[in-house]
């Protein structure tokens, strides 16, 4: 059993966490001096000394760890993992019953009570997701508790914690039998090649799933349609077999190519009548103007943070932009579906953006719809960034 070292958190901060803050962060200790090593088990007290939580001590984000339980005399132990595992998969009962969907997500960190992990299904294989040394410290435990719940033929890992920006890709396999790879699961019936070996990504972003259903099922039919920062082309398939006339999935990495092309051969779908860009999404924008290339839809789902040789984005600065330069290549009555990932702000301040860009560019537009995270990613009302999804569907007028 590891020892408990006793924190003094700053008594606002202890408040917060008394109401449910899961979050450590790193202004409300006292005497952060006395961690040393990521995994310790943290005994919280107020500045009064009087007992708040425990939890440990893992850095991730803005954060020295996250809170695990307010009960004093609760030990973290293979039990308790056990049963915080339990009562997510039977959250998501429904999900291991509905043959048309065979990936998503059966544990999601602090939404299920343990910041810093996740875990998700691929058809009998799981992946289980570290996002900091400090719950990787926790690893047998988890393991253990996961193989006491469920029937599996293999279990993954994703080392997501920080090593000076590189994942650590020395053999993710864990135990049972190893996958073979592509490995074929279903989404709304519809088909995702995955890759559960291959670095820090398996191939599909499967919180989109409640979007890229909407595309295919209201919006896709009769339409072009421009998937930018397209990465293995998802949004794309689902809106080829939605009925729309052609698509292009632009993306800069190199791999987007034959990955696309798997996704939409595997769905019978002729990769050759749609365009695939191995390109800079920003490029592609001026090449579109140059070109005259209008389209009925335009998909804006960027990464928090990307860089290529002429340009940089972020999600926090950018984004204005990036809509600035979509609402110029989209049809009168078009739709741009834009997204972010970026849990810095919320859905109001990414409204923000989108009346910003569309004022500046002299256009109006009416929100058809939104969608934060789908319900297999459980989220906490206390702590807001953990809802990072935005997703908002806008009818230039």
């Amino acid at each position: 059993m590891k020892k408990e070292i006793k924190l003094k958190i700053k008594q606002d901060y202890a408040k917060k966490i008394k109401e449910g803050f899961p979050l450590i962060e790193k202004e409300a200790l006292t005497n952060a001096e006395i961690l040393s090593e990521e995994g310790q088990i943290l005994h919280l007290m107020d500045e009064r000394g009087r007992f708040i939580g425990k939890g440990y001590y893992g850095e991730q984000n803005k954060g020295y760890g996250w809170v695990l339980t307010r009960h004093q005399d609760e030990t973290i132990d293979q039990a308790f993992f056990e049963k915080k595992i339990g009562v997510g998969l039977q959250k998501r009962s429904s999900f291991f019953k509905d043959n048309s969907t065979t990936a998503f997500r059966i544990f999601n960190g602090e939404g299920d009570g343990v910041g810093g992990l996740t875990i998700d299904y691929y058809e009998a294989f799981y992946v289980v997701s570290w996002y900091s040394e400090g719950i990787f410290a926790f690893k047998n435990q988890i393991l253990k508790a996961l193989q006491q719940l469920v029937e599996y033929k293999g279990i993954y890992e994703k080392k997501r914690f920080n090593t000076g920006g590189k994942y650590i890709d020395d053999d993710d396999f864990v135990t049972g039998e190893r996958g073979e790879f592509p490995m074929i699961v279903k989404e709304n019936d519809v088909q995702f090649s995955v890759h559960l070996n291959e670095g820090p990504m398996t191939g599909v972003f499967l919180d989109q799933r409640d979007v890229r259903k909407k595309i295919r099922d209201q919006y896709a039919e009769g339409k072009t349609v421009l998937n930018t920062f397209s990465y293995t082309g998802a949004f794309s398939v689902f809106a080829a077999l939605g009925g729309a006339t052609k698509t292009t999935s632009v993306d800069l990495a190199n791999r987007s190519y034959p990955k696309t092309v798997e996704q939409f051969s595997i769905n019978g779908i002729d990769y050759e009548a749609h365009d695939i860009k191995v390109m800079d999404v920003f490029e592609y924008f001026k090449y579109a103007v140059k070109k005259q290339l209008t389209f009925d839809m335009v998909v804006l789902d960027p990464p928090s943070f990307a860089r290529s040789k002429k340009h940089r984005f972020s999600a926090a600065k950018d984004y204005k932009d990036l809509l600035k330069q979509a609402i110029a290549i989209t049809e009168d009555n078009g739709v741009i579906v834009a997204s972010t990932n970026y849990s810095g702000y919320g859905m109001g301040k990414f409204k923000g953006f989108i009346e910003k860009a569309f004022k500046e560019t002299g256009h109006r537009y009416k929100i058809e719809e939104q969608f934060t995270l789908p319900s297999d990613f459980a989220t906490t009302k206390e702590y807001k960034p953990g809802d990072y999804l935005k997703v908002v569907f806008i009818k230039k007028l």
